[in-house]
């Protein structure tokens, strides 16, 4: 079994952490309260986000063939690159247009939600 999302997962909350503390500690007097509120939804998605990889690495190692599981982790990593990253570089940049990726990194958040939501629903029917 290759541990992609135990990778990612771990990759992204440490990410997270280190974007949280950079943001409490060297932007809090850089940028404007609208834009550290823009700053620390991103870091909240980004870290529920990684949890959520968490989940989907420990689903796929014991489901290794049910593609559900497998689409939902590549949505959810899909999440946190646009809608969070989008969200850190809008805040950093003050680029307003990249506000309008965030949306797609939350159908694809919504998205893997789902996916998991269709797996669950299928294994309890199951048992």
């Amino acid at each position: 079994m290759h541990p992609i999302f135990l990778l990612l997962s771990a990759l992204s909350a440490f990410l997270a952490v280190a974007m949280g503390a950079f943001g409490a500690h060297a932007l809090k007097v850089v940028l404007t309260p609208d834009m550290l509120a823009v700053y620390k939804t991103a870091v909240t998605y980004q870290m529920w986000h990684a949890l959520g990889l968490g989940l989907i690495a420990v689903l796929r190692q014991q489901n290794p063939d049910v593609r559900l599981v497998s689409y939902a982790g590549w949505l959810m990593f899909a999440g946190i690159i646009l809608f969070s990253g989008s969200l850190y570089v809008l805040s950093l940049s003050g680029v307003k247009w990249l506000g309008m990726i965030a949306p797609i990194g939350g159908l694809c958040f919504l998205s893997a939600w789902l996916l998991l939501i269709i797996f669950a629903y299928k294994n309890h029917k199951k048992t």
